[in-house]
């Protein structure tokens, strides 16, 4: 029994852990995205497009989980603002693609490189670890992300 509540321990103080991460995070993200005059979704778009050279909207949404309405309203921010273009796919004309203008990819330069940003901070916590620790956490939090995926998968197929 003993044994019981000792790993329903680690695995609640694991999931206080990440939430609390993630809590902090979501901290500076709100700084710096109120800073650049960004909501939260738009400053999403942005950080999603941006290792894509470009990327239809409806995948911008399914990587960054924000519902159709506010997808389409901060999209239409961010276009009104240049940061984004928006075209139509050649081949459907229902669907629309995304890229970063010059000035969104100024901007996006811009939150990497503040100082007292998400980026900046958390290169700084990292640097805290050796390599081996940073490989043996990403193997860990991997694990974790592979397992959630596959049991939410078997309950949808249920």
């Amino acid at each position: 029994m003993k044994n019981g509540n000792t790993e329903m321990d680690a695995s609640m103080q694991l999931m206080l852990s990440f939430a609390q991460v993630q809590k902090n995070m979501v901290r500076f993200i709100q700084k710096s995205a109120s800073e650049k005059g960004l909501s939260i979704p738009q400053y999403s778009i942005l950080m999603t497009i941006l290792n894509c050279h470009e990327m239809t909207q409806k995948t911008v949404g399914e990587k960054s989980f924000l519902p159709k309405s506010t997808l389409s309203q901060a999209v239409d921010g961010l276009v009104k603002e240049g940061y984004l273009d928006r075209q139509q796919v050649e081949d459907n004309r229902r669907e629309t693609l995304l890229s970063l203008s010059e000035k969104g990819k100024a901007l996006v330069e811009e939150l990497h490189l503040q100082e007292d940003g998400l980026h900046q901070v958390f290169k700084a916590a990292s640097e805290q670890f050796t390599n081996e620790q940073v490989e043996v956490l990403l193997q860990a939090h991997q694990k974790i992300s592979t397992y959630l995926a596959e049991v939410e998968l078997e309950g949808a197929a249920k």
